[in-house]
């Protein structure tokens, strides 16, 4: 599947407006299974013909999302033959475009949908004259269900990994999860997950005692004590608070002098009282980005 971007789903500007999200999708999933010299366009980017394998027009599909958010998705549709011609004729036709319909299956396996929206059939029509086709109408169940219900603004927007306007709550597996920052990319990467963007970073680890009935403050001394080459915290700099259920938090940072160049790291840990436990750590080149690095290991939470 191709990689969405987080710009407009027309011209590629970014998007200010934190209520409305607008992801792109390069191209039809189907287009990464053939060669690229399959490709053809009339002219306009968001008509595209696959040799042998069918005509696409790239259109709006508006998504509604908790908090008052709508997530735009830049997506293709898949149309026959005759609506892609016509589409092609009248795009840069002031007087003949308001009056465009698309009809067809969408050819993007939009997550966290997936497969159960490949394929779904939307009817477009024209908004604005300055935009694509909106996906206005849904023909079935699933098609129905995508534009006409409100969905979880986090558990939508935590499926696109690259960088977003607006934080985004993560879902790390055992009732954890954790913000991502605006402006941070994300993926999963040999048991860690990772968000990055310029100058910081975060990674967060998910841990399970295996030793049975120890105390949370025992496992935070062991997952503490496992830290290879652990550096001396200089006084002052580490927080430690207890939960009335038993729970531990602790956090740690420094700046190691041993790297070429300026940086910060924030090492912490949340222990529950069932032994489940979340390490996150936080490299960031700006002492002022000490609290941005507090505040997302204050995100760091465990919902049972």
């Amino acid at each position: 599947m191709t990689a969405p971007t987080a710009t407009c789903s027309c011209c590629g500007d970014p998007l200010l407006d934190e209520r409305r999200i607008d992801v792109r999708f390069g191209l039809p999933d189907l287009a990464f299974e053939l060669p690229e010299e399959a490709r053809r366009s009339p002219g306009p980017s968001a008509l595209l013909a696959l040799d042998g394998a069918g005509f696409f027009v790239r259109c709006l599909l508006p998504v509604r999302l908790t908090g008052e958010t709508e997530l735009v998705l830049g997506a293709w549709v898949e149309v026959d033959e005759e609506t892609f011609l016509h589409a092609a004729d009248v795009w840069d036709d002031e007087a003949a475009y308001p009056e465009l319909v698309v009809r067809g299956r969408l050819a993007n396996a939009v997550q966290p949908w997936g497969e159960a929206v490949l394929g779904a059939e939307l009817t477009g029509r024209i908004k604005d004259v300055g935009e694509l086709p909106y996906l206005v109408e849904g023909h079935g169940p699933e098609a129905e269900r995508l534009i006409g219900e409100v969905w979880d603004r986090d558990h939508v927007l935590a499926r696109f990994p690259h960088p977003l306007p607006v934080a985004v709550r993560t879902e790390l597996g055992d009732g954890w999860s954790v913000e991502r920052s605006a402006g941070f990319s994300g993926r999963f990467e040999n048991g860690v997950d990772q968000f990055a963007t310029q100058g910081r970073s975060v990674a967060v680890t998910l841990f399970q005692d295996t030793e049975r009935g120890r105390a949370a403050e025992d496992f935070l001394a062991a997952l503490i004590g496992e830290e290879p080459e652990a550096p001396v915290v200089p006084e002052g700099q580490e927080h430690r608070e207890r939960s009335a259920d038993g729970g531990v938090r602790y956090a740690s940072w420094l700046t190691p002098r041993d790297t070429g160049r300026t940086r910060h790291e924030l090492t912490a840990y949340a222990v529950e009282p069932d032994g489940s436990a979340a390490g996150l750590f936080c490299s960031y080149e700006e002492p002022g980005q000490h609290a941005w690095a507090r505040h997302v290991w204050r995100s760091l939470r465990r919902e049972r």
